[in-house]
């Protein structure tokens, strides 16, 4: 059994035992990886800090042929997700990164430009910067990269160019833009703005700096997406519901407190009514978003 050594970021963490846990590594070379993590639960574990969400670490890992887990014998901490102490809304969107890496990629299938843009997206959340605007960018380019990426420009179905016109259909299902002709009878077909389209094909390209969109063209491709995600999947992503509070980069006690008035204003008519009987149900768990 060969040894191994690569970059790796942490996308899940499931707990095994009292001393040990099982991790799901994103790699540069060799894609997504399982890994048998032991002693990393223990309080000297010598992991120390590499071990959570969204790190970045060089890692030395035991390479099992058959389809047991790999063995993680080194972890040395390159870079720690800051941002999961300072804004709620930068925390959300560096777990749904992590979500959609480990539902949308398959085990030993390296993609190096993936890594390097979720390293990327990872430091800029890190850094603050617009968490709406980075997630967009982010799930256009995985999907480029692992060959699910919209039609824009031409019918999904015909092949004909789409001129420019105020609102075009955009079949969730069949995977991008449609012609008049070939709306017809498609199903989980949704009715998109050209700056939609627009916003989209900006954030397509992951090797410029962010584009500036207005926030009412942001908010409708939040649900284009969100939608799209959800079918490619087969399933609504955990994580969100929780994308509603992107664009919001406040500190997370205060962003915590918003969410609990929120949720004591709309849930009991009784202004008296303590927040203390009706506890949030948006406020992240994180020991639950870990496993």
């Amino acid at each position: 059994m060969a040894s191994e050594k690569t970059d790796a970021i942490m996308i899940r963490i499931v707990e095994f035992s009292e001393s040990s846990c099982i991790a799901t590594m994103f790699t540069r070379d060799f894609g997504k990886i399982g890994a048998m993590v032991k002693g990393a639960r223990r309080p000297k574990s010598p992991f120390e800090s590499a071990i959570d969400l969204l790190t970045i670490s060089r890692i030395v890992f035991i390479h099992k042929s058959s389809d047991s887990l790999d063995l993680l014998t080194e972890a040395k901490l390159q870079r720690r997700f800051r941002a999961a102490t300072r804004s709620l809304p930068h925390l959300y969107a560096g777990y749904y990164i992590a979500e959609l890496l480990d539902a949308l990629t398959h085990t030993g299938d390296p993609h190096p430009d993936l890594y390097d843009l979720t390293q990327e997206t990872v430091i800029q959340l890190d850094q603050l910067q617009d968490p709406l605007s980075l997630i967009a960018r982010f799930e256009l380019n995985l999907l480029r990269m692992i060959g699910q990426k919209p039609s824009f420009k031409h019918c999904t179905l015909c092949g004909g160019e789409i001129p420019q016109q105020p609102r075009i259909a955009f079949g969730q299902l069949s995977g991008g833009v449609l012609c008049r002709q070939c709306r017809v009878g498609q199903s989980r077909v949704i009715s998109i703005s050209w700056g939609v389209l627009e916003a989209m094909r900006l954030f397509s390209v992951c090797d410029t700096p962010l584009p500036s969109i207005d926030s009412v063209v942001l908010g409708e491709l939040r649900g284009v997406l969100n939608n799209y995600m959800a079918n490619l999947m087969g399933r609504r992503p955990r994580m969100q519901r929780l994308l509603s509070v992107l664009g919001r980069p406040t500190t997370v006690r205060d962003d915590a407190l918003s969410l609990l008035r929120k949720a004591d204003q709309t849930a009991s008519p009784n202004p008296r009514k303590s927040t203390n009987e009706r506890p949030d149900k948006d406020v992240l768990d994180e020991s639950k978003i870990a496993k």
